[in-house]
Formats: structure tokens, C-alpha cells, sequence
């Protein structure tokens, strides 16, 4: 579903019809860098499953060898996994070229004649209509829009919306924070996304500076938010070289930004919510009465799964696809799986 998500991008002005589109798209690589031998050997485990699906570019280094192509990483890395065609994207330019493409079906190659998509912005839902055994539209604070299909796709506010229509769920809305430094002249230009296998603490190259990141598994789930709230003390754990997740650890530039004043910088935090499933995997197609359809649930993967993920909605839809085909079908059973940090 990733690759799908992944092709997608690469031909995307083609692809939707927009062309010359410019979703940022940078093929930077990701560099999992591990500081203990268990973590290297989890490495090792993930990228043979990888390779089982297909994934054959994903290379094992040792700490000498990846300290030869990065020459900034610690000598305390004791090896890395990498792969080169990992990337990042500017998710705004991507939902607006979504939007573009949708409301403009018809420049589409392939499109369905006649079609096109209506937004209509600031009009809550409050409801779900259902009429005996099926859905029948949506009540707003503007007015009820009737239709016998409907696709609840409200992020980490899934399991609210669901519930109008009477379905339960459980989700975990989980919040991440963002930290960006725009002006950073110690940060490599040419740096892949540098992740601290033990931790997850992780950077990468953005603007003049850096993006930074911490999944930090001991958050706690809660209510889902739009703004989601920002705890300014939350960037000193990645900034302090005395935290145990500081970018620091792996890439020792760092401690340099912090001794040249990094708290008095200019960088600002920003915070989202991941819509956590217990098998972080994401709840896609029907549930409860007929016309529902579920399309959430992406556990943080969102920007990659979500375009092969909604193609499998729609298919279910239009009847290309069968429910009891689908391994991520709502009403699943849940496997426990060991899982990437990130």
C-alpha cells in the first residue's frame, strides 16, 4: 500500500492532471542508526521481512560504513540501516493537489466523465443519518446532504464521527510534536532523515536548518484536538545533549548548536495527532449500516498509505475490491506484530 502511495508521487502532476505540480518531493534517504547491538539485530530482523515483500534496496551497515559515506555521525553508532530512495514531501502542497485534481476531475487521464468533487468548508457534522439499516447523509450546521454512501475520514477524530452513526471503535489519538529550526548552518544540506533507532529521535535537513521529531512511546493517548496544544519544554528533550533522547547522541554536531545557543535560536514547535489503531494498521472500508465506510486510522503513516488506502475504499465502494478480501476491513482481528519505531 506504501508503494502504491509512493508511485503516485513520483508521477504526480501526470497522474492527477496538474501538471508541473510541485509537491516538494525529495528522495533523501532514511538512516536508522543503532548505538546497541539489539537494536542492530532488530534492524536486521525488519530488513529481512522487508526483502519478503519485495523491498530489496534496503542496505545493513556497519557503524565504519555508515560513518564513511556520513562522516558527522558518532562513533558510538555500531551500525545503520538505509535506504536511499526513502524520501519526504510537503504535506499541504499534496492535500491541496488533491483537492485541485478532485474538483477538476475531468483534465484527469482516465477520469469518470462528468465527475468532480464539491467542497463545502465550515459546515460541522452532527450527525449521520441512518434510515433503517443504511446510512442516508449527513446532518450539518448548514443543512443535511443526502447521500447512501459515506466515508468518514476525520483523522483522529475517526472513532467521534463513527459513533454518530452508532459504531465503536477503539482508537488511541496520540500527540506528536514537530520542532523547526529554519537557520541552522552546522545541519548537512544533503542529509538523509537521521533516526535514533533506540529513541526515534530523528532530524532531517529543511529550509536553512532542520526538522526534528521524538515518538515518544510513553505518551499517553487522549481526547482528539484541532489546534492539538504545544508543550514548549517538549523541544529541551531533543536540543539538551543531557536528554537521553538528544539528537546529540548520534549525530555530535548537534551538542555544538546547543553550546552556541540553541534555546535562544529562532525555532517554533508545532503539534498533530497520529489516529493510533491496536495493530497500527489502518480501518479501512464498510462497517455497521450499509453505505458506511471507514478510511482512517494510518498509526502516523498516513502521507504513504493514504493513497492506496483510499483507492481500496473506493474500490470496495464500486464493488472492484470484495470486503472479505480486505486484510484491513474495520471488524478484523487484531494480531499483535513487532513494529518500526517510527
Amino acid at each position: 500500500m506504501v508503494r502504491e502511495g509512493v508511485e503516485l508521487f513520483d508521477a504526480f502532476g501526470e497522474r492527477t492532471g496538474l501538471d508541473g505540480w510541485d509537491l516538494g518531493l525529495r528522495h533523501g534517504g532514511y538512516l536508522f542508526c543503532s548505538l546497541t547491538d539489539a537494536t542492530l539485530e532488530r534492524s536486521r530482523r525488519l530488513i529481512e521481512r522487508q526483502r519478503d515483500w519485495g523491498l530489496t534496496d534496503v542496505e545493513l551497515l556497519s557503524g565504519d560504513e555508515a560513518r564513511a559515506r556520513w562522516p558527522w555521525l558518532s562513533p558510538d553508532v555500531r551500525g545503520a540501516r538505509y535506504r536511499a530512495l526513502d524520501g519526504w514531501l510537503d504535506p499541504k502542497r499534496l492535500a491541496v493537489g488533491f483537492a485541485s485534481a478532485a474538483s477538476n476531475a475531468a483534465d484527469i487521464p482516465d477520469a469518470t466523465p462528468g465527475g468532480g468533487a464539491t467542497f463545502v468548508t465550515r459546515a460541522a457534522a452532527h450527525e449521520i443519518v441512518v434510515e433503517g439499516d443504511r446510512v442516508a447523509g449527513v446532518r450539518t450546521m448548514h443543512g443535511t446532504v443526502a447521500s447512501r454512501t459515506v466515508v468518514v475520514a476525520t483523522g483522529p477524530f475517526l472513532a467521534q464521527t463513527a459513533a454518530m452513526a452508532g459504531i465503536g471503535m477503539e482508537l488511541r489519538p496520540t500527540r506528536r510534536h514537530k520542532l523547526t529550526l529554519p537557520a541552522l548552518p552546522a545541519v548537512p544540506r544533503d542529509a538523509p532523515l537521521t533516526i535514533h533507532e533506540e529513541t526515534a529521535a530523528h532530524w532531517r535537513p529543511y529550509l536553512d536548518g532542520a526538522i526534528a521529531l521524538f515518538t515518544d512511546p510513553s505518551t499517553p493517548p487522549s481526547e482528539p484536538h484541532d489546534p492539538v496544544p504545544v508543550e514548549q519544554e517538549w523541544a529541551f528533550g531533543l536540543l539538551d545533549p543531557r536528554s537521553e533522547h538528544a539528537l546529540a547522541r548520534v549525530t555530535p554536531f548537534w551538542n555544538d548548536v546547543w553550546a552556541d545557543g540553541a534555546p535562544s535560536a529562532h525555532w517554533y514547535l508545532q503539534a498533530g495527532q497520529y489516529e493510533v489503531t491496536p495493530d497500527r494498521r489502518p480501518y479501512l472500508g464498510p462497517i455497521g449500516p450499509d453505505g458506511l465506510h471507514l478510511n482512517g486510522g494510518y498509526s502516523g503513516h498516513g502521507i504513504m498509505s493514504s493513497p492506496g488506502g483510499s483507492r481500496r475504499v473506493v474500490d470496495l465502494i464500486t464493488g472492484a475490491a470484495r470486503a472479505d478480501d480486505n486484510p484491513f476491513r474495520p471488524d478484523r482481528q487484531i494480531d499483535v506484530r513487532e513494529h518500526d519505531i517510527l
